[in-house]
């Protein structure tokens, strides 16, 4: 059978999102499946069964990614992989990130059930902790594939429970024995929701995505002391809240004085969170980012310069920076072939920069790579009511096909 005449399963592709969105579903209809939970690993026995089912070979590696094995006509050439993740944050909704594992999964069901054999293997992936919503930083294990991120490091990560990252990979059973990254691979693709307004807006049904902005994430602590909301005077209050919440305004007018710039704080917890108890700590976590990092990097600066303009008697405010990725520019021979599969199908594709980080931002540091996106309503993401059109998904599956394929005729004629 000829690439072309291959077609995605629109029902099938939509009956798997439904049904994964079951591990971890929510009453608003989104999915609280955090990293290695136990509905995370749930979803992973899901997954490995159905790729099993096709004849694939599992593998799990020491940082609990998987990856899902059709072998091509030339066993040792480097995979085509495709890949993103099943993990979502606490109020997450049914696609982020997830589409882009289940319409691998339906490449691998289209190219099975075709007979089609490719040149080169295909490999689909699920990337443990993209969010970081359980332990930061975010896109956790591609960065340790990508030697950006050390081992140690990663399993040593705590979320806020003090639970460590290596000890809950073992109870849920998916620490591997393969070694996490030193391997090459021949290409990678991810199919994502936008996570944004502009292909609605525009009624563009691709965006070819040609890069992702750069961004720094921090936490901040500030400590004063706590004391009795009633007999504490104002001017002997070492209040940490009040300090924060300056700090937290500030932040807006960093991003605000920019073009193109935006910060959130996104994480509070404030202690002991008591009504009648003047605060004495309060943990807050900084996200900045900017398609340049020059921007980014001036950002961080003027994080620093608001938090010294920020001190106070009797208060202490200490800032840690624990994630810092780079801007990114993907590979012109995969965002091209993503073009022609747009072109192909008739679809309406204009070029876009993610304003999200992904697993792909690190693979690109050591394999060709680029990422496909599709509308979502309202731009709506990490929120229960994310939605989006099947018609969407099923076309940005289509362009996902026939872009592997293309990129696998291109590999074999090398």
């Amino acid at each position: 059978m000829a690439p072309g005449n291959l077609r995605i399963d629109a029902g099938r592709l939509w009956q798997t999102v439904i049904d994964t969105a079951a591990f971890g579903g929510t009453p608003k209809g989104g999915i609280c499946r955090l990293t290695l939970t136990d509905q995370d690993r749930a979803v992973r026995d899901w997954f490995r069964t159905q790729c099993e089912a096709l004849g694939c070979t599992v593998t799990i590696d020491a940082m609990g990614n998987m990856f899902a094995r059709r072998p091509g006509r030339d066993t040792a050439a480097p995979p085509i992989t495709i890949g993103s993740h099943l993990d979502t944050q606490p109020t997450g909704g049914k696609y982020d990130g997830v589409i882009g594992v289940l319409a691998g999964l339906e490449v691998l069901r289209t190219l099975h059930a075709a007979g089609y054999e490719t040149h080169a293997p295909i490999e689909v992936v699920n990337w443990t902790n993209e969010e970081g919503s359980r332990f930061a930083p975010a896109m956790l294990a591609s960065g340790v594939f990508a030697g950006a991120l050390t081992l140690d490091y990663a399993y040593s990560r705590m979320d806020r429970a003090g639970l460590r990252f290596a000890d809950e990979l073992d109870r849920i059973g998916y620490r591997g024995n393969t070694p996490c990254g030193g391997r090459p691979l021949a290409a990678h693709f991810e199919l994502h929701i936008e996570q944004g307004p502009i292909l609605e807006a525009e009624h563009c049904q691709i965006g070819v995505v040609t890069g992702v902005q750069g961004m720094r994430w921090y936490e901040v602590t500030v400590s004063g002391a706590e004391s009795h909301a009633g007999s504490t005077p104002m001017h002997l209050r070492r209040d940490a809240l009040v300090v924060a919440a300056r700090l937290i305004a500030g932040i807006e007018g960093i991003a605000t004085a920019r073009s193109e710039a935006v910060a959130t704080v996104g994480l509070v917890e404030c202690t002991p969170n008591s009504r009648n108890v003047v605060p004495g700590s309060v943990f807050f976590s900084v996200d900045l980012r900017h398609k340049e990092d020059a921007v980014v990097a001036a950002m961080e600066a003027d994080l620093h310069a608001l938090i010294a303009a920020s001190q106070r008697p009797g208060c202490a405010i200490a800032c840690e920076r624990v994630w810092d990725s780079p801007a990114v520019h993907f590979d012109e021979e995969c965002i091209g072939a993503v073009r022609r599969a747009a072109e192909s199908l008739g679809a309406s594709a204009r070029d876009i920069v993610s304003g999200a980080g992904h697993d792909s931002a690190y693979i690109a540091r050591v394999a060709p790579t680029t990422m496909i996106f599709i509308p979502c309503a309202g731009g709506l993401s990490h929120n229960e009511a994310e939605a989006i059109e099947q018609s969407d998904l099923t076309l940005g599956a289509e362009v996902l096909l026939r872009a592997v394929l293309d990129t696998d005729q291109r590999l074999s004629q090398r």
